[in-house]
């Protein structure tokens, strides 16, 4: 699987630029920002819809994530449930789930070119932060090369290696390494 050709478009969208923080202050929370070229209607569709997910996403729940209440995610459909509840659903503009025991915010605004996602990921421990900023930026990547109508593939799981992952948490840990009660901030 992973010896097939990349689709070049979304490894373009995937090194787009992605500002990275790690924040501390008692808990750590990873924090993602980047923008899309598609309007915030069209974003909270793609990270609520259970279909939408599936073309981009580590994760895919049993229902839309609209409401607030319980789901289950899978990674692929033969893959262990995973406990997931959407804590607010206010929508086009904020999403907030819980995906195993981390809590997952999303928040959408308008700018010029389309919309602005800020994606904050509460960490119960701080060293595992760079493999999920590798990971989001592969999944985010993915996401902004999302067209109506054009099929890609689904990078997820060992597919992300083929995209450049490893690079990506390399490059986040050497950012990110050795941050404690601080704000670092990466391009």
């Amino acid at each position: 699987m992973t010896d097939s050709p990349r689709d070049e478009v979304v490894v373009a969208h995937i090194h787009e630029p992605l500002e990275v923080l790690l924040q501390h202050d008692g808990d750590w929370t990873l924090v993602l920002r980047r923008e899309f070229p598609h309007p915030v209607e069209k974003l909270w569709r793609m990270i609520t819809e259970p279909e939408l997910l599936a073309r981009w996403s580590p994760i895919v729940p049993d229902r839309a994530l609209t409401s607030p209440g319980p789901a289950t995610c899978r990674e692929n459909p033969g893959d262990d449930p995973l406990d997931a509840e959407v804590l607010i659903a206010d929508a086009p503009r904020k999403l907030v789930h819980r995906w195993g025991i981390d809590v997952v915010s999303w928040t959408i605004s308008h700018v010029p070119s389309g919309s602005r996602l800020e994606l904050r990921q509460q960490l119960s421990d701080h060293r595992p932060a760079a493999m999920y900023a590798g990971g989001w930026q592969v999944c985010l990547g993915r996401l902004a090369a999302e067209e109506d109508g054009v099929e890609r593939e689904r990078v997820v799981g060992e597919r992300a290696w083929a995209y450049g992952c490893q690079a990506l948490i390399e490059h986040h840990q050497a950012t990110l390494d050795g941050a404690t009660n601080q704000e670092v901030q990466q391009r």
